[in-house]
């Protein structure tokens, strides 16, 4: 299963990644190996047929006295701890630098302007940095923090605008809606209640592609036509198209942790973690932004 997070289907989590066999024929004597859906998918037979990371490496049978192979090797596996640790850093960086740009980047009418632009300028970077670490074939936790400085400080800046002028309280609120829908997504999917499939997948893409279009539409008649373009970030039609964009970063989570699930599982690399900590901070951005837009649509109707 990929995650809509390029950094999970570029490197870390793919059918290509050279980490793991994916081979899609049939194997003499026995089933097919199921991996449309999820690279990380193995037969139903036998789960150490195709995957390398499967089984150990370094563990030989000792054929002159018949002795059992060595228990697997650990060392320079991911684990649920390193994506923890890497994902707390990543966040932490980004928290930092948005508080460092909420108190030293004034929105009072004086200083608006330069703190705006500062904050957009971070946020372009930050892009540029995004796209370079989708298509790097390693992770760079140099460039991985990188990217979480700069968005911190473009979060920092429109999180500052939004509750200082907008709406007194919008960040915190926005905040505890994003840990909100972190834990529920969470719980939901360690019970079971969702289940990342290929259609789960492919709904999913569909739906992002979708909004991602309509987005795309509605910025250009804002851009060219002036106003709120087709209303679709504004009004009635922007709660809508807030709650949805909530609802798909819900499903991106989803995703995401499944990829992080399959790849302790069957034992990516322990660099890896970094390519989780960062995709899952792309989604908690996402889900965040969408909160705080959505807020201060709610407060502009007031």
């Amino acid at each position: 299963m990929r995650s809509r997070n390029p950094v999970f289907s570029r490197r870390g989590f793919s059918r290509d990644n050279g980490y793991a066999g994916f081979n899609t024929a049939p194997q003499a004597g026995g089933p097919a190996v199921a991996t449309q859906g999820n690279p990380y998918a193995q037969p139903t037979g036998n789960p150490y047929a195709q995957n390398p990371y499967a089984q150990n490496p370094y563990a030989q049978q000792d054929v002159q006295h018949g002795a059992p192979p060595q228990a697997p090797a650990t060392t320079g596996r991911m684990t649920i701890d390193d994506v923890v640790l890497r994902t707390a850093s990543t966040l932490g960086v980004l928290i930092l630098t948005a508080a460092l740009s909420w108190a030293l980047l004034p929105v009072d009418d004086a200083n608006i302007s330069r703190s705006y632009g500062i904050g957009i300028g971070a946020a372009l970077i930050g892009m540029v940095l995004a796209f370079v670490q989708s298509f790097k074939r390693k992770a760079s936790p140099a460039l991985i923090l990188t990217y979480a400085a700069f968005e911190g400080v473009f979060l920092g800046v429109v999180s500052n605008i939004v509750d200082s002028r907008i709406a007194d309280g919008a960040a915190m609120q926005a905040v505890i809606g994003t840990m909100a829908v972190f834990a529920a997504v969470l719980i939901a999917y360690k019970a079971g209640w969702i289940r990342v499939n290929r259609r789960f997948y492919g709904f999913v893409m569909a739906a992002a592609l979708g909004f991602i279009m309509l987005m795309m539409v509605n910025l250009l008649f804002a851009v060219f036509g002036g106003g709120d373009g087709l209303g679709f970030r504004s009004g009635a039609m922007g709660v809508i198209f807030g709650i949805v964009g909530i609802i798909l970063g819900a499903c991106f989570l989803a995703l995401d942790f499944k990829q992080v699930e399959d790849g302790v599982a069957y034992g990516a690399p322990r660099e890896e973690a970094w390519l989780a900590a960062f995709g899952l901070t792309l989604t908690l951005v996402w889900i965040y932004l969408e909160f705080l837009r959505l807020i201060s649509i709610l407060n502009s109707n007031d």
